[in-house]
């Protein structure tokens, strides 16, 4: 890859580049570090509202920067629990740790066995951003 992005192991991926961590039950979801250094600098985080239900490739809220605004999109149907609300004052941890601090949202999956079979494992998601940076 012409960049280095990190795309750890514990986690699924989307080909918009959002990545869902399984924890307990529940699925917390942000942007990959493809999708914050592509975006630049974070300005900021629409969030969804807590209770609403989502379904799989839905848009849950929007990340804006200096460069763009991009939708985030539901990697799973479900129901959202929680909202990292930190967001909201500092949105410039998408850019910081988007796989940390930077998490967009917690959800309880309707079907999670179900949305696993569309989601991408990380060699799968390495080898998009491969073809991405080829192009």
């Amino acid at each position: 890859m012409k960049a280095d992005y990190a795309v750890p192991e514990d986690l699924y991926y989307t080909k918009e580049h959002e990545w869902v961590r399984i924890e307990a039950g529940k699925c917390r979801v942000g942007v990959t570090d493809y999708a914050q250094k592509s975006l630049h600098e974070v300005v900021y985080v629409e969030l969804p509202k807590v209770g609403s239900d989502v379904a799989n490739m839905q848009s849950l809220g929007t990340v804006e920067s200096v460069k763009a605004v991009a939708d985030v999109y539901s990697p799973i149907s479900g129901r959202v629990l929680e909202i990292n609300s930190g967001l909201s004052d500092a949105p410039e941890l998408v850019n910081k740790n988007p796989y940390g601090e930077g998490w967009i949202t917690i959800i309880q999956p309707a079907n999670l066995q179900k949305d696993l079979t569309i989601l991408m494992k990380p060699a799968q998601y390495k080898e998009l951003l491969l073809k991405i940076s080829q192009k």
